[in-house]
């Protein structure tokens, strides 16, 4: 008894409309020789997060450069979603995108998209892998404006210029805001490398945002009596404990 293959489902992801529609005509072309459905579009990023929170696709045709969320920040969110799609970027940069998605093996077409790439790129993207949320990092070309999380169903953005601290606990990383606390799964280093204009280590396992910085006291540890430097940051009671290999940030910002 043979199996019959379900139609590939394809999200397309411009900040042009008259793009979104070329590619939608070279969709209905491919469809002659390969099962597939168009599910749906966006004009940017923010948009299609919101639509793909709850809309499966297996291929998102995500254009980089896009204003609000730039497609290779938008991958790394959709990256939190339980079954992330297939990824094929389109772009117009081919000196920005050549040599790193092809070092990386992560498909791209370059604008004007030709018919035959397209039907090309389809057909090898359902056996595709997802390009790693390290990888997406190292071809983004500014830090993302956004971590992001899976919860209850969506995809929740958390601003960047939110957070007040950062810290490692175990394999997770707390993001603290003036309003909670979320768990993500990156690592501090990377997320140090990343925002290092905007943020400075006070311990190995904690970052705190440099503007949000209130005062330094200094108190004395509970166990062992002995006094160390903390800071205080703007809309939080509590305070970070600053290791001695780092008190030099206390004249810094002090």
């Amino acid at each position: 008894m043979s199996v019959v293959e379900l139609p590939l489902t394809v999200f397309v992801v411009d900040d042009e409309a008259p793009a979104r529609n070329r590619i939608k005509e070279l969709l209905s072309d491919c469809a002659a020789q390969l099962p597939l459905e168009c599910v749906g579009e966006a004009g940017n990023g923010l948009e299609a997060l919101e639509k793909l929170s709850t809309l499966h696709a297996d291929v998102v045709l995500v254009d980089i450069r896009m204003p609000q969320m730039d497609g290779i920040e938008l991958v790394q969110h959709l990256a939190k979603l339980p079954e992330p799609p297939a990824v094929i970027f389109t772009t117009a940069y081919d000196s920005y995108a050549v040599k790193a998605f092809e070092l990386h093996a992560i498909d791209y077409l370059l604008k004007p998209i030709r018919l035959g790439r397209l039907f090309d790129a389809l057909t090898h993207a359902r056996n595709s892998v997802p390009p790693s949320i390290q990888v997406l990092q190292d071809l983004l070309p500014e830090p993302r404006r956004n971590l992001s999380i899976h919860e209850r169903g969506k995809v929740i953005l958390i601003p960047i210029e939110d957070v007040l601290y950062l810290r490692a606990e175990q394999k997770y990383v707390t993001v603290r805001t003036a309003e909670r606390e979320y768990l993500i799964e990156e690592a501090l280093s990377v997320l140090e490398k990343e925002h290092a204009a905007r943020f400075v280590r006070i311990h190995r396992n904690c970052l705190v945002a440099k503007n949000a910085i209130e005062s330094f006291e200094k108190v004395t540890d509970t166990e062992n009596g002995e006094p160390h430097w903390a800071v205080r940051l703007k809309g939080l009671q509590e305070r970070l404990a600053i290791s001695r290999r780092q008190q030099f940030i206390v004249k810094e910002f002090g």
